[in-house]
């Protein structure tokens, strides 16, 4: 566990209902502290956090169990399917390879790239940013998941190879896997992936957490669970600390050019009608500080949470094994305050 700091946090109490309480200075262990009675509360047996500030983790916890028959906590390599949080990859690879790279403009239309597609109207910046076939905001991973093929002809490879060759392998992130179908890989992925990444990529499924539904209030296993092929939304496998690695990157240049990424925390609008999402990303103001954020929830077995402070160089990531983390709230409408855990991370950490 890293604890190299201590922040000056403002407390509002543990009920979230309650009222902001005085500024007091507090320790990283009182705010775990804090956040492990929610993950309790919640009836989420593990959880996997880290808090970025200025380019390092200046704090992690790993709470509860990753698998709880077994008696195994989570731990820093203790990987997570993170579900349509997958779409700040999605989003990021394809400000790389079709904007910065010059093959693509945000208002082509996504036909030109796949010509098969259902929407002829629909654009490249209407997927991304969750807008409506007739204009408006709907959240819609399955839609935003349409823009693979998009991502692949500007790239000229396989959407996975893209995330292994050009994020994954380069930037550190050895527990993260492009998609949950490698433990029974296909003929043609030694080819394409190499026999040293095949052997990490089974060795990481293997250490996922298990995931777990809840019944009667209580976690129990969910055997029912399937991993999923990886795609511009969804299908992801990576660790807290990974994913930590991946959001330094991002703020600090390396994937994108500052315009795209700036561009992809900015607020969209349909016509004239502001949407509550940037590009892959959901934006939002908080006591007059713009949050960028992202959520997944696979229902009964896992869920996730980011969100990024942009002006405090902050960033805040949960992973869980349950859908505790997003389930219970209404995170697709576009508002991350009616998370809890969102909630007392804001008010201890953004005042």
């Amino acid at each position: 566990m890293v604890r190299t700091v201590s922040i000056s946090l403002v407390l509002l109490g543990i009920v979230v209902s309650g009222q902001p309480a005085s500024a007091q200075s507090l320790s990283f262990s009182l705010f775990e502290r804090y956040l492990d009675a929610y993950r309790v509360e919640a009836g989420i047996p593990g959880i996997s956090a880290a808090i970025v500030q200025d380019g390092a983790v200046v704090w992690e916890a790993y709470l509860g169990r990753q698998d709880v028959e077994a008696a195994i906590p989570t731990s820093p390599l203790t990987p997570y399917p993170i579900g349509p949080l997958s779409q700040i990859f999605g989003s990021t690879m394809l400000l790389r390879k079709c904007m910065d790279e010059g093959y693509a403009e945000l208002n082509d239309r996504v036909i030109r790239w796949t010509p098969f597609y259902q929407e002829p109207a629909t654009t490249i910046k209407q997927l991304l940013s969750h807008t409506a076939p007739i204009g408006g905001f709907h959240y819609a991973p399955e839609r935003f998941a349409d823009l693979t093929g998009v991502i692949e002809e500007c790239g000229d490879k396989k959407y996975s190879q893209l995330l292994a060759d050009e994020v994954f392998d380069p930037f550190v992130m050895l527990d993260s896997v492009p998609g949950q179908t490698f433990l029974t890989p296909g003929p043609d992925d030694a080819t394409l992936y190499g026999a040293a990444r095949l052997d990490r990529y089974r060795a990481t499924l293997r250490r996922v957490a298990v995931p777990y539904r809840m019944v009667n209030y209580r976690p129990v296993r969910n055997t029912d669970y399937r991993g999923r092929a990886v795609d511009a939304s969804d299908g992801i496998v990576t660790t807290v600390r990974d994913l930590a690695n991946f959001d330094i990157t991002l703020t600090y240049g390396f994937l994108l050019s500052p315009a795209s990424r700036n561009l992809a925390w900015t607020q969209t609008f349909a016509g004239p009608v502001p949407l509550p999402t940037g590009l892959g990303w959901f934006v939002q103001a908080y006591n007059g500080q713009p949050l960028v954020w992202q959520f997944g929830l696979i229902n009964d077995a896992y869920s996730s949470l980011i969100i990024k402070v942009p002006n405090r160089g902050l960033t805040f990531i949960l992973l869980a094994n349950s859908d505790g983390l997003s389930a219970p709230f209404t995170l697709s409408a576009g508002d991350v305050t009616t998370s809890p855990f969102a909630r007392i991370f804001l008010r201890s950490f953004v005042p």
